[in-house]
């Protein structure tokens, strides 16, 4: 059975389907569609409009007596009876419902407004104040609450708000270590990691992208903290500690003391306060459920290549992995060129110790030139990438080396500098379309925000731009467009999106990594014809892909890497017709265009070993059919062919295009 989505076109554009999903509706018909959680919200709406205005709603006042009247069931003259004063319950609940709320909202306010920013920030920077929250959350943990509030009732006597207040406060370091898990895994989406290619602020990133999708949990924490204070505020009424005014805590104590001679005294308090507590967890569900209906439509997930903290660290630190008498040491950067990388190494921690990922790769790209940088999984291709724009995972760091773009070296550029830079000067297209986009915002809003925050633009110039934009890499009816969610998107919808997100800031480079590997043959055709665009314009190009078709038909330049090092680089037809590297010989050699009805399609045998496993000398040995000791004794340094405007990291690369051996 087909599920209501939506019908793509050959061109990649698409026809929405009569039947909605539920996360196209407003947010409350969504909610209300829930009868548990539209039941919840109605009741808590109900106790606090009958509450708050208890002076003119309730019968009689909290304190009056009836001596007359005491212990008494319900009657005409008292709803909900009397307790052993004479008092009228049912007013005496109602303005107890004051005293009561009121000190929820007090613990919710210091709970949420402390704990929320604090996780959020910790998670999503790191750093110190990740370990101070954590530390801090610890030492909470292992404090006696009461105790705490014992001391706070004994300098602010009687005074329940103080005591409130600081339960929220206390409970604010442990809702902050949850926020932080959450913010973890909402830093790792792709569409977070766009915005810090487009040169987003933190704190923007943070407030538009990080928060709407911790609110459920927020709202979960809320809840069960909102019933803890409810069952704390009572405790204190039923002990006396509190306040001296009427409350549903000291309705409990009251009917506890007189159980034996009127058992329906504890009914109404032991309901209002059993059914607000059931009904707050029903409705943090329900809220919870409606909001995860706004993400549910896009159900791929994005690879786990994240935007991380530091660039360079200290020259001291160890790192596993590095080869004596190999760094430090390399061609000085061409300064004629746009982007210059020479020596790059990159280090991230695996298994908790430093350990190269990339190493001594080195290439140049000048103005309106494609290079491509091809290679298996695991090569280190997108990690390159990522580390000229300073995005490089979790405390990964750029070991040694230069990125020189445009004369200023950004393997040593500050945070400030790198965000001058993301978005304005180089832009950033990522592999998976949709989940690059935040679900929570239109394509338009998305796109209009990059406008604006390079531009400096007004909101409705913004928007202006972002159609024009849409219109640029051929988007249909872009007014649509810019009113859609991603999930209402194909996937080449999404991608030119990307793209048209990408060019808001009129970058002189563009990093793609893997633009069309989501994307059927025909919209890969059509994405292809926009990078040329972009090349006819003047705009350079840094392509990584697996496709050398794409890679043939694109690129002027092409970079093999392999086991995180540049083993050839050479002009595209250069490249493919003459391979210098037994690598590239062998992935050329795979083309399922080249392979024989009946016959095993050729491969490169074996697997590219992780960083920890790289072998001393050639890191190709393990599957190259020519290696030879000499490729097993040492570090294999890349070298330029003699007369040749290539280069490549073999010991014996002539043998590939007919010149001599060089053992």
């Amino acid at each position: 059975m087909k599920t209501p989505t939506a019908r793509r076109t050959a061109s990649g554009t698409a026809r929405t389907h009569p039947r909605r999903d539920s996360a196209r509706r407003g947010f409350v018909a969504r909610l209300l569609r829930k009868p548990t959680a539209a039941g919840s919200a109605g009741y808590l709406l109900l106790v606090v409009l009958v509450t708050v205005p208890a002076g003119p709603l309730a019968p009689y006042s909290p304190d009056g007596q009836d001596l007359t009247a005491a212990l008494q069931g319900p009657s005409g003259a008292h709803w909900l009876g009397t307790g052993e004063l004479g008092r009228d319950v049912l007013s005496r609940l109602l303005h107890g419902g004051q005293v009561t709320l009121l000190g929820v909202v007090i613990t919710l306010a210091a709970y949420l407004l402390l704990g929320v920013p604090a996780g959020m920030v910790a998670g999503y920077r790191g750093g110190f104040f990740d370990r101070l929250v954590l530390r801090t959350a610890d030492l909470v943990s292992a404090v006696p609450v009461i105790i705490v509030l014992l001391v706070v009732l004994s300098v602010f006597t009687g005074d329940e708000s103080a005591a409130m207040a600081a339960n929220g406060l206390l409970g604010a370091p442990l809702l902050a270590r949850v926020v932080r898990s959450a913010t973890l895994g909402v830093k790792e989406e792709l569409y977070v990691r766009a915005a810090v290619a487009g040169g987003i602020r933190d704190r923007v990133i943070i407030r538009r992208h990080v928060l709407p999708r911790v609110t459920g949990v927020v709202l979960v924490q809320a809840s069960v903290y909102g019933a803890y204070a409810v069952l704390l505020e009572t405790g204190l009424g039923f002990l006396g500690l509190g306040t001296t005014e009427a409350s549903w805590g000291s309705m409990i104590a009251e009917a506890s003391k007189n159980i034996g001679t009127d058992p329906w005294l504890l009914v109404p308090s032991g309901f209002m306060i059993t059914s607000f507590v059931l009904a707050l967890g029903l409705l943090s569900d329900g809220l919870r459920d409606t909001l995860a209906e706004r993400y549910a439509a896009p159900a791929r997930k994005p690879p786990s290549r994240r935007r991380g903290g530091g660039l360079r660290g200290a020259a001291s630190q160890p790192v596993r992995g590095q080869v004596p008498g190999t760094a430090g040491v390399f061609e000085e950067p061409d300064t004629e060129a746009l982007l210059s990388v020479r020596g790059l190494t990159v280090s991230l921690p695996i298994e908790g110790t430093p350990t190269d990922v990339i190493r001594d790769v080195s290439f140049d790209l000048r103005a309106g030139e494609v290079l491509g940088i091809v290679g298996e999984t695991g090569c280190g291709k997108t990690i390159t990438a990522t580390s000229l724009l300073g995005m490089l995972p979790a405390d990964g760091r750029i070991a040694s080396g230069s990125v020189l773009f445009e004369g200023a070296d950004l393997a040593g550029a500050d945070a400030a500098t790198l965000r001058r830079v993301r978005g304005r000067r180089i832009g950033w297209i990522s592999q998976d379309p949709v989940s690059g986009l935040d679900p929570s915002f239109t394509a338009g809003a998305q796109v209009a925000e990059v406008v604006r925050l390079h531009t400096g633009c007004t909101r409705k110039e913004a928007r202006q731009r972002a159609l024009e934009l849409f219109a640029k890499v051929r988007l249909p009816d872009p007014a649509r467009i810019a009113v859609s969610y991603p999930h209402q998107l194909s996937g080449g919808m999404a991608q030119r999106v990307g793209i048209a997100a990408a060019l808001a800031g009129e970058p002189a480079l563009v990093i793609a990594d893997e633009p069309t590997t989501a994307l059927d043959v025909t919209v890969q055709a059509e994405i292809l014809d926009l990078l040329r665009e972009l090349r006819s314009a003047g705009t350079s190009v840094v392509l990584i892909t697996h496709d050398w078709g794409v890679l043939a038909d694109l690129c002027d330049r092409a970079v093999v890497m392999y086991a995180g090092e540049v083993v050839e680089e050479a002009e595209v037809t250069d490249l493919v017709t003459a391979p210098a590297h037994p690598y590239t010989a062998g992935l050329l050699r795979s083309d399922p265009h080249h392979a024989v009805p009946g016959e095993p399609l050729p491969a490169v045998e074996g697997a590219v070993p992780p960083p920890p496993q790289w072998p001393v000398g050639c890191h190709f040995q393990n599957r190259c059919p020519r290696v030879s000791e000499a490729c097993r004794a040492k570090p294999v340094v890349i070298s330029q062919l003699a007369e040749l405007e290539r280069s490549t990291r073999c010991i014996r690369p002539l043998e590939l295009i007919g010149g001599p051996a060089h053992d």
